[in-house]
């Protein structure tokens, strides 16, 4: 029946000896571990399937109606205090074990061949190994200490993975950005722990929920200060799912090679906040006002997010900001209290973006410029366009990640998100309005991605031996300006992008006319090859190898059926409503049922609706983004509605407000460097002028003033003893005569 339940302590530890393998290996025999490093490759992957196995197996049973299973082992007992360590199987686990080890396995596979060729290879291994590990203890941890020691892990293996890149300076910088943003929250998480036990004198999920109902029913708890803690324990999930205000870390954690992208800031890694929300969802949901706050900050997230995504040229940029836009409707999902599809939303988006985050590592190895140039730095979308003859593959697999995020049925995400946003309009108008609303802008700049990447004409230049043009560069603009001066890098080894400065590029953004400036790149030639001592050493661009392929394929393959998993139809009896099942026990430690009856009709109504926003969505992207010849042939149809030129001046302001707002981040950076940076700097150095002066001048000083004594009374010695009890008995005889002065007139002894 459990025969797997008592095994379960051992999903976490399963990865972790590539990990010591790899370390000790590099440390004491590192040329015979570099040697080995594809079988360390592969002993990783098997591990983590291993890992799956058991997760799978777990998640069987509890579909089949296994209780929850729980098992600790003490570590310190006193009279006032205990603590135990041990393991819990939920659902809630099963669900985010499986999401771990899949999207882990294929990220590994991925990460073979994407980091082959890189110097960190064995240590990118390590890393990764050991943050599946972190994530899999987290997720099965059965107390809120244990998860606190595993949240930190999981934070070390961000800053590690973030700045695996150690050398380039935006890496460096990033992977402090992350750890500085997520320190507020981990603070925030500690002290709401701390708080919690001081209420309830138990860090145990199920002692904790169960006191803290009793405490709540008798009326013998302070509102204010649970609250207080409670605000505290989101303010962590905050900044691990990147929440607004605490989001500004996600899109510099680009830095980090792709692969870390789609495993750590897709899937997993941001899921943790979700995680911990759901976990303690039986508190929270007591608390009618953390409830509200938690969907407010979900609204405000998911639509500044869909803002952000709209003019960032950065391909993993935009995705960053579409991950923090799709993680605010979780969120928004967890605060009015549809912790089914929430976690259905968690799950579908997993799976699509972690796809999308591959395909555009497959699109950046791709428009690799330069043998052994690192992949990662060729991310402009600007120089991108023309690529679906080139890479069939990878757009094919793009292109159902972009239809899901979309939610375009029957794709996985358009399931989830139809939940969340029926439910948001049972809930408040407003918000769905809000969700509505980010459900056409999320279509808008993921076809806008997808467009500028795929579609029409390849925008890069590439300059020959003799130094001439041979390609062009397609400047296309809503700004009614004919861009044609651009700004050349240097030339690094035969090969030359052009690139336009940052004021420039904005004109690539809201694409309604084209400017031609040269012939176009497919008249020239089919593809690129750089040749070397008259053999060919690349050709660009290319489709990736099988290895890369291979996990996108799978997961494009999660994209299209996952969803069916959780269609809500529960009056019509369809044998796909596994994940609701699989829910159910972690539901009903709220002693209340959740579900609701949606029959064909009020789906079919409600789909119709979000879908055709969807479509709308779609449509201007491809309005504004086609290929070059569509620009052309609509460009004397917008002309008819421009009969006065005040409405035509105006809508350029609006639409420059619009891109600078997206293009500076919504100057919440600028924000925070203004008003906290520079104020902690100044803070800083205002504390260490005062402890270099002040502090340290008292030190020196007392050590200035003992040096000149002692001189002094090095010079005052004669060597003559009758000298020294002279001067002894005279000072004996000053202060007697002192004290009896004071005696006498003063009644009052020294």
């Amino acid at each position: 029946m459990e025969h797997t339940y008592p095994y379960g302590w051992i999903i976490p530890f399963i990865p972790l000896p590539v990990t010591l393998l790899i370390g000790l290996g590099l440390l004491f025999v590192p040329n015979a571990t570099k040697r080995l490093r594809r079988m360390l490759a592969f002993t990783s992957v098997l591990l983590l399937t291993i890992a799956l196995v058991f997760s799978i197996d777990i998640s069987i049973q509890q579909i089949g109606g296994s209780s929850i299973y729980q098992y600790l082992w003490s570590w310190t007992i006193t009279n006032d205090f205990s603590l135990e360590f041990g393991y819990l199987i939920d659902s809630l686990t099963s669900i985010m074990s499986i999401l771990i080890t899949t999207v882990g396995i294929m990220v590994l596979i991925y990460s073979d061949n994407y980091m082959y060729y890189d110097q960190g290879y064995l240590r990118f291994f390590a890393y990764l190994s050991f943050f599946n590990a972190s994530m899999l203890g987290l997720v099965t941890s059965s107390n809120l200490i244990q998860i606190y020691i595993f949240w930190e892990f999981v934070g070390i293996c961000s800053y590690l993975l973030i700045g695996f890149w150690f050398t380039r300076p935006t890496a460096a910088n990033a992977c402090q950005k992350a750890f500085i943003t997520n320190r507020v929250g981990d603070f925030g998480l500690l002290l709401g722990i701390l708080g919690l036990y001081w209420i309830t004198g138990s860090f145990e999920f199920r002692d904790l929920f169960e006191i803290f109902n009793r405490l709540a029913h008798n009326n013998t708890i302070n509102i204010f200060f649970v609250t207080l803690c409670t605000s505290l324990l989101f303010l962590g999930a905050i900044a691990k799912s990147a929440q607004f205000p605490l989001h500004v870390w996600l899109p510099d954690a680009m830095e980090g090679p792709t692969p870390i992208s789609a495993l750590i800031h897709a899937a997993t890694m941001v899921a943790a906040g979700i995680f911990l929300i759901a976990r303690l969802f039986p508190l929270f949901v007591a608390l009618p006002y953390i409830m509200y706050f938690i969907s407010l900050i979900g609204i405000i997230t998911v639509f500044l997010g869909a803002t952000l995504a709209l003019a960032q040229r950065d391909i993993k940029r935009s995705l960053a900001y579409s991950t923090m836009s799709q993680l605010g409707y979780i969120m928004l999902a967890m605060g009015i209290g549809s912790y089914q599809a929430s976690l259905f939303h968690l799950i579908t988006h997993a799976y699509s973006k972690a796809l999308l985050f591959l395909g555009s590592g497959s699109i950046i190895h791709s428009m690799e410029p330069i043998v052994g140039y690192s992949p990662d730095k060729n991310q402009n979308m600007v120089l991108m366009g023309g690529l679906t003859k080139y890479v069939p593959i990878t757009k094919t697999t793009f292109l159902l990640g972009t239809l899901s995020l979309c939610g375009i049925p029957p794709l996985a995400c358009f399931w989830s998100k139809d939940e969340i946003l029926n439910d948001s309009w049972l809930y408040s108008p407003i918000f769905a309005i809000m969700a509505y609303s980010t459900a056409g802008l999320t279509a808008f700049y993921m076809f806008r991605v997808y467009l500028l990447t795929f579609d029409g004409h390849l925008r890069i230049h590439f300059q020959n031996w003799n130094g001439t043009k041979s390609s062009s560069f397609y400047s296309i603009s809503i700004w009614g300006k004919d861009e044609s001066n651009f700004n050349n890098l240097n030339n690094q080894n035969r090969f030359l992008l052009e690139i336009k400065n940052d004021e420039d590029e904005r004109v690539f953004f809201f694409s309604k006319k084209a400017y031609k400036m040269g012939n176009y790149v497919q008249n020239i030639m089919s593809f690129f090859s750089i040749h070397f001592n008259n053999e060919i050493v690349f050709t660009y661009p290319h489709e990736s190898d099988s290895t890369i392929l291979l996990p996108m394929c799978v997961l494009s393959l999660f994209t299209l059926i996952i969803g069916f998993t959780g269609i809500p139809f529960y009056q019509v009896k369809i044998p796909f409503d596994i994940l609701t099942k699989w829910l159910t026990p972690s539901i009903n430690l709220l002693h209340k049922n959740l579900h609701y009856s949606v029959d064909w009709y009020e789906f079919v109504i409600n789909a119709s609706f979000s879908v055709s926003i969807a479509f709308f969505g779609i449509f201007i992207a491809s309005f504004l983004y086609g290929s070059v010849y569509s620009s052309f042939q609509i460009l004397d149809l917008i002309n008819l509605f421009e009969k006065k030129r005040p409405k035509r001046i105006l809508l350029d302001r609006l639409l420059n407000v619009i891109y600078n707002w997206s293009y500076n981040r919504g100057y919440i950076d600028f924000f925070y460097t203004l008003y906290f940076t520079r104020n902690i700097r100044k803070l800083s150095e205002l504390t260490h002028s005062f402890d270099r002066r002040f502090i340290d001048g008292i030190t020196n000083g007392v050590g200035i003033v003992s040096f000149f004594v002692g001189e002094g009374v090095q010079n005052v010695g004669g060597a003559r003893i009758s000298s020294y009890l002279f001067v002894y008995l005279s000072s004996v005889s000053i202060l007697l005569i002192w004290n009896f002065l004071l005696f006498c007139f003063v009644n009052q002894p020294l």
